[in-house]
């Protein structure tokens, strides 16, 4: 009896666990006073940044400059871009939100978008058999002329197929180039 209520107790904690998961009321408006997480991945890794706000009195301009190293040492980040809504997101996180898009895309159609970044990054933009877009701009997803997603500053990202469901993300971090130290990757 007790190994059932323990597969009971394991089956519901799933059901709970998908149904936050793919639960719509998570892309809601908070209540008022709360502010929202910046992303799932964000959450799940409780690496969820609250972007603090400056008074009105304050400029865009200086307000990035102040919130920026803030950021950016909360996140155990060297550098952040330029400044913007979804700019401020942190770049790791944005990585993140990209490979939760490729899950969700994953989950829908049986097994992962493959392909070049633009081949990958039109099937997550709505060329798929239900049209559904998975790229969402305020979770500093971006596409660049070329119709490929890019990372924070402006590179295209490398996405390695490891299988049919998993792949790795690769952006060339700060300085740009691919392969070297400031690289960022997420699966």
């Amino acid at each position: 009896m007790k190994k059932w209520g323990l597969v009971l107790a394991l089956v519901f904690a799933v059901v709970v666990g998908l149904y936050l998961f793919f639960n719509p009321a998570k892309n809601a408006a908070p209540p008022a006073g709360e502010t929202p997480s910046n992303s799932l991945a964000a959450a799940q890794n409780n690496a969820a940044i609250e972007t603090p706000t400056a008074p009105a009195s304050q400029t865009e301009s200086s307000t990035a400059s102040t919130l920026q190293p803030d950021i950016a040492a909360r996140a155990g980040m060297a550098a952040l871009p330029p400044t913007g809504t979804a700019e401020k997101i942190p770049p790791a996180i944005v990585l993140e939100n990209i490979s939760h898009a490729i899950r969700q895309y994953g989950a829908m159609f049986g097994g992962n978008p493959v392909g070049t970044n633009p081949e990958i990054t039109a099937a997550l933009n709505g060329n798929n058999p239900k049209q559904i877009n998975f790229i969402k701009p305020e979770a500093g997803m971006r596409i660049n002329g070329n119709g490929e997603l890019v990372d924070a500053w402006g590179t295209p990202l490398f996405f390695h197929q490891l299988s049919g469901s998993e792949t790795e993300i690769h952006s060339a971090g700060p300085d740009k180039i691919m392969w070297t130290a400031d690289d960022l990757v997420a699966r």
